[in-house]
């Protein structure tokens, strides 16, 4: 079945805002928490969540519960082969961007037992 406007516009919105595209490229690299996620954008939690909740709708990321932390991770199976598409051309569009560069840095570094903890 075609996508119709409103599918594609489902994936544009969630694609048209730099922290999502940031969000996406450091779950690119491993699965975080929320608070992993909030101390590298440097956002209150709830808008750590709110671009979450965007990106899941579009079918961009999955959530999975392993003990008391709740990851979230690029959906390996999207239900939307246009997903795939777009993640696997996201390095072509926004890699070399300064601060994709300085996120998947801190994102080695950060210990969520400590951050989480806070």
């Amino acid at each position: 079945m075609p996508a119709t406007i409103k599918d594609n516009t489902k994936l544009f919105k969630a694609l048209s805002d730099p922290n999502r595209l940031r969000i996406l490229k450091m779950l690119q690299t491993k699965s975080l928490c929320v608070c992993e996620i909030t101390e590298v954008l440097k956002l209150a939690t709830s808008t750590v969540s709110k671009h979450l909740s965007i990106l899941r709708y579009a079918g961009f990321v999955i959530e999975q519960k392993e003990g008391k932390w709740v990851n979230y991770l690029i959906n390996p199976k999207p239900p939307d082969q246009r997903i795939s598409s777009v993640l696997s051309t996201l390095d072509f569009w926004i890699a070399d961007d300064n601060s994709i560069i300085s996120d998947k840095q801190k994102i080695q570094n950060i210990d969520r037992n400590i951050v989480c903890g806070r």
